[in-house]
């Protein structure tokens, strides 16, 4: 309890220290995207080549992965079928709402929660790989048939493509293939790139409390609070909880590992769902408001499981 403790007052004075930078507008207004971009262009592929080719590749292709994978579509379909069959919302909201409840934050407060208190960033990997490369492609491909008109919808290929070209996939795939081939970095290339990995996450929590300036939620007459209230419900609640008796009794896991997987379910909404309902412009207050709920709840969430489980 008290790693996490310790690990949760270093995450939040980091993200105060962001969020007053905002605040006083000390970066400029285009602060949050310089920080974002040098976290998802630079720093956090070099994290993933770094990470991956000093673990051993059955951490990523491990039960971690299953269950990452198995709890997410699961209450991302829970999530879809209800608002659909009982609120009859469109396509595109359901599907932006089911990545609210489902999707993880694993980069701006996954990896330094693993990092600060799971101990381990190979923890984080899997789930990340899984987002980008399997999850992401699905969930553009049916925005881009329903939110979009045929003059503004890119091909299919096109779209199942786009996270080949994500530079965190690039990473983590190179990562891969220099495990798999056993592939050693010499110092002078490992260390700088260690480096800038190790820059990921005081940056990437900057970021996130400049993002936090000026936010509101529920904003009356403009927010769909009960679409915020049931993915928020699901992401907080009923994720966690699924991976709990996943891992426990579908996978044999106890202990630390239970714990750390328990803890990446409880993970808040991924800034990415804002992304993509901003993209497609279906969304976006949802997903907004999700991502801000859940972070705030993912706090005294984590801290239970850590009495509950450790």
């Amino acid at each position: 309890m008290s790693g996490v403790v310790s690990g949760f007052t270093v995450i939040l004075i980091v993200v105060v220290i962001g969020w007053l930078l905002g605040r006083f507008d000390v970066l400029g207004e285009h602060g949050i995207s310089v920080l974002a971009r040098l976290v998802f262009f630079v720093c956090t592929p070099a994290l993933m080549i770094t990470s991956l080719t000093s673990n051993d590749l059955s951490v990523v292709f491990s039960s971690t992965l299953a269950v990452a994978a198995i709890t997410a579509v699961s209450v991302g379909a829970i999530y879809f079928l209800l608002v659909r069959l009982l609120w009859q919302r469109p396509v595109p909201e359901a599907v932006i709402g089911a990545l609210s409840a489902s999707y993880v934050n694993s980069v701006n407060l996954g990896l330094p929660i693993a990092l600060f208190v799971l101990g381990d960033a190979s923890f984080i990997a899997p789930l990340l790989l899984f987002q980008i490369m399997l999850y992401s492609p699905v969930a553009l491909t049916v925005l881009d048939l329903t939110a979009l008109d045929a003059a503004h919808r890119g091909s299919l290929w096109r779209t199942i493509g786009t996270p080949l070209s994500n530079p965190i996939v690039i990473g983590g795939l190179i990562g891969l293939a220099l495990s798999l081939a056993g592939v050693h970095l010499p110092a002078a290339v490992f260390s700088p790139l260690d480096m800038l990995g190790k820059a990921s996450v005081p940056l990437a929590l900057l970021a996130f409390g400049l993002s936090l300036t000026g936010v509101k939620v529920f904003a009356k007459g403009a927010a769909p609070r009960r679409d915020i209230a049931l993915a928020s419900v699901l992401k907080m609640l009923v994720m966690p909880a699924l991976a709990y008796v996943l891992a426990r009794w579908g996978f044999g896991m106890t202990g630390h590992h239970l714990f750390a997987q328990v803890v990446i379910a409880a993970l808040p909404t991924a800034q990415n769902v804002l992304v993509y309902a901003t993209r497609y412009s279906r969304g976006d207050i949802l997903a907004r408001d999700s991502a801000l709920v859940t972070t705030i709840a993912s706090i005294p969430v984590i801290a239970l499981l850590a009495v509950v489980l450790t």
